[in-house]
């Protein structure tokens, strides 16, 4: 495969890790921007490339990790979203906070993540393990669900009470969503794209975000219409079928982000 083959499709995937990993996708495109640029200068890590998706991954943390890009546009005077992101970064170690997203969210082997990482697997293990005990501190919240599929609401369902969380709803249609939303607003929001009576999850969540930077983890068959585009801050994504661990690690992202709560 062509190296811009490989970066076409991975292209997508990279910005909702750098997303993820900075607080913005902003902040995060930045360094995406970094790595391509590195890439079209370097035969070798164009080569590299070309043959691993890990190859790219790593070439992305190198320059995360020098931390010395200009990011135009973000300031002090940021968003909201941006400002408690970028607070809370500074409570949990960078490489943690790494090894989680790729062995859950990005779906790397724990090989794979040690080459991006350049530590030993043994090391990933660690890193994984303290990272939950660094995020498990985290307050809970009221969640609402927006989901068409009954048997998938009541997993997601079961699965936020083990977090510790409470289910103030589930909803199938864009209606019910923002109608059981005024009743009891909701600190996270979990939804489908495409719901029930055709109406589309995105232009519910858009609309329950006019209430406040609620965080918004998007769980879907359809990732093209989220990937491809810009969507409202301060959303995540987890893709059909997901596993349970992937959609705990975004659960944990939202919240470590903290962009419905207070930033004293």
């Amino acid at each position: 495969m062509s190296v811009s083959d490989q970066i076409a499709i991975q292209l997508p995937y990279l910005r909702r890790y750098a997303r993820a990993l900075t607080g913005s996708q902003q902040s995060g495109d930045t360094y995406v921007r970094a790595t391509l640029e590195a890439a079209l200068a370097d035969k070798v890590l164009r080569d590299d490339i070309a043959r691993s998706r890990a190859a790219l991954y790593a070439a992305f943390t190198r320059i995360w990790a020098t931390g010395h890009i200009e990011e135009p546009g973000l300031n002090s005077e940021g968003g909201r979203h941006e400002q408690a992101a970028q607070t809370r970064l500074a409570t949990i170690a960078p490489t943690h906070r790494q090894a989680l997203l790729l062995t859950t969210v990005e779906e790397f082997s724990r090989e794979d993540t040690a080459q991006i990482l350049a530590v030993s697997p043994e090391d990933v293990d660690a890193l994984v393990t303290q990272a939950v005990l660094e995020i498990e501190g985290e307050s809970t919240t009221d969640v609402l669900i927006i989901e068409d599929e009954p048997l998938i609401s009541m997993q997601l369902e079961g699965l936020v009470s083990d977090l510790g969380h409470r289910v103030v709803g589930t909803a199938a249609t864009h209606a019910q969503a923002l109608d059981i939303f005024e009743r009891s607003p909701a600190g996270l929001v979990l939804a489908d794209i495409q719901l029930a009576d055709g109406s589309s999850g995105i232009e519910a969540v858009e609309d329950l975000l006019k209430f406040g930077d609620v965080p918004v983890i998007f769980i879907t068959a359809y990732p093209e219409r989220l990937l491809t585009g810009e969507r409202p801050e301060p959303t995540y994504l987890v893709t059909k079928p997901f596993q349970e661990a992937t959609v705990r690690a975004a659960i944990s992202q939202a919240l470590f982000f903290g962009s419905s709560k207070p930033l004293g």
